[in-house]
């Protein structure tokens, strides 16, 4: 590494990984783009050596492969000064309602993989005094709804990890933040139906996450027309919730 500030992205091949990377290399960040495949992660990186006139390596990543995160995290040639965490599964509410196996992973995916490496890097952070954490979380986990709660679920949890998380590292000078994302126009959404007005691109949601490392945000709503449509959702009473329909 240089001594330019880096980033590290966990889930570096997904749309809002790469859009984030490049956000943060033509910011004049480093990059480290992980990932399960790395085949797939070595045309993102020569583009931003080659678009930002920045250093990109690859590194092999599995969220799910919780005994390698020690030695993951050990050895890095060097710690980033930020590390995102945008690796999930979004999955099918259907198939985890009757296939436990479906079920696990999803929750494995967005909260137990998600939580224990970056509660590693808060403690090889704290230990030298900085760093800042970004963990994308979602709007569905604001309130569980039954078109898909084993997701939302996941990500309340991992909302609520990134919150104690945040507030016992601030006493270290380490920042956390949270980022809620909206519906965002991705391969994982394909096929999906998307609302126009509170869908964002993934540039988008990758400019956002910058902007939030640089002001030091804690909980950001990439639109803030999201951060409206949950607080009513959350303020409407249980028994006129479980009769919507969404």
């Amino acid at each position: 590494m240089t001594s330019r500030k880096s980033v590290l992205v966990l889930g570096g091949s997904s749309d809002i990984g790469r859009a984030t990377a490049r956000a943060f290399a033509k910011g004049g960040y480093d990059v480290q783009l992980a990932g399960r495949d790395v085949a797939v992660l070595e045309p993102d990186a020569a583009d931003l050596r080659a678009r930002y006139n920045v250093e990109a390596d690859i590194l092999k990543f599995d969220v799910l492969d919780t005994a390698s995160f020690e030695n993951f995290v050990s050895g890095l040639p060097a710690l980033p000064d930020v590390v995102v965490s945008i690796v999930g599964l979004l999955g099918t509410q259907e198939n985890a309602q009757i296939d436990l196996d479906h079920a696990t992973t999803i929750m494995r995916s967005n909260y137990e993989g998600p939580a224990l490496i970056l509660g590693l890097f808060a403690d090889k952070f704290l230990a030298r005094g900085n760093g800042t954490i970004v963990g994308v979380s979602s709007v569905a986990g604001d309130r569980g709804r039954a078109s898909n709660y084993v997701y939302g679920s996941a990500k309340a949890g991992f909302s609520a990890f990134l919150s104690g998380l945040r507030a016992r590292s601030s006493r270290g000078g380490v920042h956390v933040v949270t980022v809620k994302p909206g519906f965002v126009r991705t391969r994982m959404t394909e096929g999906m139906k998307l609302i126009g007005p509170l869908t964002v691109e993934a540039p988008v949601v990758g400019d956002a996450i910058l902007n939030a490392v640089q002001r030091q945000a804690d909980v950001i709503y990439v639109s803030n027309k999201w951060r409206l449509v949950m607080l009513i959702i959350k303020a409407l009473p249980e028994a006129i919730f479980k009769k919507l329909k969404f």
